[in-house]
């Protein structure tokens, strides 16, 4: 068997008195577009920090690949009081593996907002951009890392119609450019994005993987009802 570029081997994990996962094994491919689904507390975020080994399991393992690179948006960006392109530049310039002099990180930076459509933007305040403006920003500065995994936490969930299709569109651009194909691994409520966007999902249910099947699968009631009649469930009642 090939090694995934991520795995959890079930892994449960406890935060404070609750589990917040229980006996979750997932092989996750390069290249795989996983949208993970589920109701609000299913484990969704906490499974994307297990993955990002931002929560440690409390049992069991996770794997990784060597070299993997990974990088993590959250539904709310977390952006520090600088221009948009000293947010992209400064992660760049304290990596010190990649032992960039400030000059070379804010040339990069600009690159990165070059590739979103932020460059007109670059000297505005990260703080004082639109929500779709921050979320762009946020995966500039994702980009600009080179992650061989992208993992995002509800990326669209606060922004409107528009700024929604200009992130999905950044989101499919980046999965299957061909300068760099990311891995992505995404919690998402929207279905409508899910059956655009994966090929892949996986449904949560109080800390528990019911159902993980390719997407056409997913969305075929015939499959879907016989193999997690709560999946199906979920799915009906976010589409009547």
């Amino acid at each position: 068997m090939t090694i995934a570029q991520i795995s959890l081997q079930a892994v449960s994990v406890r935060l404070g008195a609750q589990m917040a996962l229980t006996g979750v094994s997932l092989r996750i491919e390069a290249g795989e577009r996983v949208a993970l689904v589920g109701a609000n507390g299913s484990g969704k975020s906490t499974l994307l920090r297990t993955l990002h080994g931002l929560v440690p399991p409390t049992q069991g393992q996770l794997q990784q690949a060597p070299g993997v690179r990974q990088a993590m948006l959250f539904q709310r960006p977390h952006l520090l009081r600088l221009s948009a392109l000293n947010n992209v530049a400064l992660g760049l310039w304290l990596d010190r593996t990649r032992g960039l002099s400030w000059a070379a990180a804010q040339a990069l930076a600009l690159q990165a907002l070059q590739r979103v459509g932020m460059q007109s933007v670059a000297k505005q305040n990260g703080r004082q951009l639109s929500g779709g403006q921050q979320q762009r920003l946020a995966l500039a500065r994702a980009w600009a890392r080179q992650p061989d995994v992208l993992l995002l936490d509800e990326p669209t969930a606060s922004l409107d119609p528009h700024a929604k299709r200009e992130v999905e569109d950044l989101m499919a651009d980046f999965a299957m450019g061909q300068e760099r194909p990311l891995t992505l691994i995404w919690a998402s409520h929207n279905l409508g994005q899910v059956k655009r966007l994966a090929t892949r999902v996986v449904y949560l249910e109080g800390g528990r993987v019911l159902a993980d099947l390719p997407t056409a699968d997913f969305f075929n009631p015939d499959v879907l009802a016989p193999c997690s009649p709560a999946a199906h469930a979920f799915v009906q009642g976010e589409l009547s």
